[in-house]
């Protein structure tokens, strides 16, 4: 018996060798010659993104410069039936760009030119490797900026935001990726290019922007991109609200949305984060707070003075025991590195956590931080929550050890029951994280079999063979099937009994 199986292990040993060498030797013969990783030690910082609990190592990597050569790529996988998974700057945290041992990695960086900046027509056209943040250097003399801004945006690209949808401390007013794309040009499985969107007011046909938008690599390539700017707006004021509690800061949040202001941004962080950011960056925050609020208007002067003086009323009225306001621009600076930095800053707790990423009802909030507080202490792990506030966009950090045997499991665990409760008061299991590999349960919480199968039909349209992204986003059907069981038996809510809104 166990020579059987020794054998059988040394068959499939060697029938992986062959399929890497006929994939080697056919990208090799792509002119002109691609950059391809092959030895081990090269791989090795591509078998995660920034879902680092899980990681595979690809059987190659490649680094296309151009459309043409990513084209080659797509062609000669689907030629060899070999799984294409695309990375951009491998930030995203849903594992989404995990890659495959039977797979190649295609990289997108090199692609990292800025095309053109048309100011006139307020758009840029850009390749997908370009950093967030180049964008709006790029358009400031101009005027001008790309308004989504993820807290990575100094290292993400461009092409990932678009595969994810990705928002920012500023979607609140300013919309989401989706909100600020005016085109995309992607290449399906067959290496064809689909152009999506487009200049004009409206583009014509289905709506095919808004679904490659958020597909997580498994519709297409991304290889080229229209982004919308906006105009500098003439004044912004940032304002830090202390709270003695999570449920006053989040129900004033409520309040001023209710009041009809819409901030540039708001975002809360709760004790946990604010001591961590506090020890990592000094920034002399109000000492024994609960919660921080960090709200921001914009727009003429006038204007965002006036709203500023609305938010510090509210926030006065709902129990903030310390307003601040940002005196210039080197403050507000300050106020949000603290924001943008603060998932560096959790390293100072526990060197392990992941960031879980749930969308709810804005009234919803109180009572859903209440009850992610209470699952942390169910399984005895400790949650930071920092996170969008204004959008209802929670992302609760989650700790564990990872030597000890189990944490990991546990804070998986946590995080599903945590994504769960989002969609029982109407909400979603991901706002711009995707849903890669570290969803793909929820997801069959989310969505009924039928709407599990529309979904699958659809990638079939795009990608016939399943190369593109295999195993990321959509669950089969049979995972589905046994998950709910697994839920029924263990006495959670029936899928059925879940309400809508």
């Amino acid at each position: 018996m166990a020579a059987r199986a020794m054998e059988s292990f040394d068959d499939a040993r060697a029938a992986t060798a062959d399929s890497r060498a006929r994939v080697l030797a056919r990208l090799r013969a792509v002119r002109p010659p691609l950059a391809i990783v092959a030895d081990e030690e090269g791989l090795r910082p591509f078998e995660t993104d920034a879902f680092i609990a899980h990681r595979e190592t690809p059987m190659l990597a490649v680094l296309p410069e151009d459309e043409a050569q990513a084209r080659d790529v797509v062609n000669a996988c689907r030629e060899l039936g070999v799984p294409v998974v695309t990375r951009g700057a491998g930030t995203g945290i849903s594992g989404g760009a995990i890659p495959r041992s039977d797979g190649v990695l295609l990289v997108m960086t090199r692609m990292k030119a800025i095309l053109a900046i048309d100011a006139h027509a307020r758009l840029a056209w850009v390749e997908p490797g370009v950093r967030n943040v180049r964008v709006s250097e790029a358009a400031a003399p101009a005027g001008l900026f790309y308004a989504p801004d993820p807290s990575s945006q100094s290292v993400c690209s461009i092409g990932g935001n678009v595969a994810e949808n990705s928002g920012g401390v500023h979607c609140l007013k300013y919309g989401l990726t989706t909100h600020n794309l005016l085109a995309v040009r992607a290449l399906d499985a067959d290496g064809d290019a689909i152009d999506a969107g487009g200049l004009a007011l409206d583009a014509p046909g289905f709506d095919l922007l808004a679904l490659l938008t958020g597909s997580e690599g498994n519709l297409g390539v991304i290889t080229r991109i229209a982004v919308r700017l906006v105009p500098l707006p003439e004044s912004t004021q940032t304002l830090l609200a202390a709270f003695p509690s999570v449920r006053q800061a989040a129900q004033a949040v409520g309040e001023i949305i209710g009041a009809g202001i819409v901030p540039a941004a708001l975002e809360m962080m709760d004790r946990v984060v604010i001591e961590a950011c506090e020890r990592f960056m000094k920034l002399g925050f109000p000492l024994g707070a609960e919660a921080l609020l960090l709200a921001e208007v914009d727009g003429c002067t006038a204007e965002a003075l006036d709203a500023s003086d609305a938010v510090r009323a509210i926030l006065e009225r709902c129990g903030a025991t310390e307003v601040r306001v940002a005196a210039d621009a080197a403050e507000r600076e300050r106020l949000w590195r603290s924001r943008k930095g603060a998932f560096t800053a959790l390293a100072t707790i526990l060197p392990d956590f992941y960031t879980i990423d749930g969308t709810i009802p804005r009234r919803c909030l109180p009572d859903i931080l209440d009850r992610v507080y209470a699952l942390a202490a169910e399984y005895g792990l400790m949650v930071g929550n920092v996170f969008h506030a204004g959008d209802g966009n929670i992302h609760p950090c989650i700790f564990y050890d990872a030597n000890k045997p189990g944490d990991l499991e546990r804070g998986e665990e946590l995080g599903g029951r945590i994504l769960e409760a989002c969609v029982e008061v109407g909400g979603t299991i991901t706002g711009e994280h995707g849903v890669g590999i570290e969803k793909l349960r929820q997801m069959c919480v989310q969505f009924s079999s039928a709407e599990i199968e529309a979904f699958h039909a659809v990638k079939a349209a795009f990608d016939p063979a399943g190369i593109l992204n295999p195993g990321k986003a959509v669950p089969t059907l049979r995972r589905c099937t046994e998950w709910r069981g697994m839920r029924v038996e263990a006495g959670r809510i029936p899928r059925a009994d879940i309400p809508r809104f």
